[in-house]
C-alpha cells in the first residue's frame, strides 16, 4: 500500500510537470508573455467544498489578500477551525457573522450561497463536469455572486485551464503595462484584452496566474 501511494504521488507530479511544460510551450508564442513564464510553474487543482470556496471569494471582495485571510480565518474559527456545512452556515446568527468583520451585505451574500447550494443540492462532482459558462450561469443566480467571483472559483477551486477574468483590476493593470494598451473607455480596454486573451486559448487561466504574479512582484502599477 505504501508503495502504491508513493507511486501515485510520483505519477501525479510527472503529469503536473508535463502539463506545465505544455502550457508554457504554448504561451511562449506570445513573446511578451514568454518573459513572465521563466520563474514560476503553476499547477491547477480541484478543491472540495465548493460553497465554502465561493464564500471565501465573497469575503475577499474589495479586501487585500492579508485582510481577507484574517477574516476568513475568523469565519472558520466559528466552527472550531473546520470548514462548515451549508446547514451550519445557515444556523449561524447573522450578528455573529457580522462580528468577525463582515458587512451586512456580505453576511447576506454568504447565507445566500449556503441556501442556494442546500436548496439546489449542488455537489462538487456536478460542478467539475460542467463547462465554465454553465457554472457562471448557474451560480450568478445567487444574489451577491457576480461573474468575477465565479471566475475565481473556476480557476482556483474547479481547476479550469481556460478562464479569463477581464474585469479583474490586477489583470487589467498588468496587461496595460505589459502590452502598452492604449484606451479611452473601459469597453475599449475590455475589447483589446479579450482579443489578446484569445491567443492564449486553451490556457488563459495560466496566463492570468503569471500576469498576477508579475504585477505583484516585478511590475507594481
Amino acid at each position: 500500500m505504501h508503495f502504491d501511494i508513493q507511486s501515485k504521488v510520483k505519477i501525479n507530479k510527472q503529469i503536473s510537470l508535463i502539463c506545465a511544460m505544455t502550457y508554457k510551450t504554448y504561451l511562449k508564442k506570445d513573446l511578451k508573455l514568454a518573459a513572465l513564464l521563466k520563474e514560476d510553474t503553476h499547477v491547477l487543482k480541484r478543491r472540495k467544498n465548493t460553497p465554502i470556496r465561493l464564500i471565501a471569494s465573497i469575503i475577499s471582495q474589495q479586501l487585500s489578500t492579508k485582510v481577507a485571510k484574517i477574516i476568513f480565518d475568523r469565519f472558520l474559527d466559528l466552527y472550531d477551525g473546520k470548514e462548515p456545512s451549508c446547514e451550519q452556515v445557515l444556523a449561524t446568527d447573522p450578528m455573529v457573522l457580522r462580528s468577525i468583520g463582515l458587512s451586512n451585505s456580505k453576511v447576506a451574500y454568504v447565507q445566500n450561497v449556503a441556501q442556494f447550494f442546500k436548496d439546489q443540492k449542488i455537489t462538487d462532482k456536478q460542478l467539475y463536469t460542467m463547462q465554465p459558462e454553465e457554472v457562471i450561469e448557474l451560480l450568478t443566480q445567487i444574489k451577491g455572486v457576480g461573474r468575477w467571483t465565479v471566475e475565481m472559483l473556476l480557476m482556483f477551486s474547479l481547476g479550469h485551464e481556460n478562464v479569463f477574468a477581464v474585469d479583474d483590476l490586477g489583470i487589467q493593470q498588468a496587461m496595460v503595462k505589459l502590452y502598452n494598451i492604449k484606451y479611452e473607455t473601459k469597453k475599449e480596454l475590455h475589447t483589446k484584452m479579450i482579443a489578446k486573451s484569445m491567443t492564449w486559448t486553451p490556457y488563459k487561466t495560466y496566463a492570468c496566474l503569471h500576469l498576477w504574479k508579475w504585477k505583484d512582484t516585478k511590475a507594481p502599477v
